[in-house]
């Protein structure tokens, strides 16, 4: 009983830090026009952190081999935009930040994340 008890405690923690806690470590810095590969798999984006310029155009190439439904979309919310990732086939979103921040990216139920920070 003590062991389950155990368990479950763990279990309530590393899901605290999943969906609260968890920030993007290192990440990668896109020079303008590039084009910056994002692997959706596993849980995760990798990269899950890309620095941008603002005012400068970048593409993000999301290539989705995670299986999982969650992977199926990636949303931007706070730009609006919100693309469907076919499985193994690239989808590729241009954008052209104009304010500095950091804007989320995440699958629909928000197990995948990650950001994009605009300097």
């Amino acid at each position: 009983m003590i062991l389950v008890n155990i368990a479950g405690l763990l279990l309530i923690g590393l899901i605290i830090w999943w969906f609260w806690l968890y920030r993007p470590g290192t990440g990668v810095s896109a020079a303008p026009g590039q084009i910056i590969e994002i692997r959706v798999s596993n849980g995760v984006y990798e990269p899950s952190l890309i620095t941008v310029t603002t005012g400068k155009a970048v593409s993000l190439r999301f290539i989705r081999e995670d299986e999982t439904a969650c992977a199926a979309q990636v949303i931007f919310p706070d730009m609006g935009i919100q693309k469907e990732l076919p499985l193994g086939k690239p989808v590729l979103i241009r954008l052209l930040p104009e304010q500095v921040g950091d804007f989320t990216f995440q699958c629909q139920m928000g197990m995948y994340r990650g950001m994009l920070r605009v300097r």
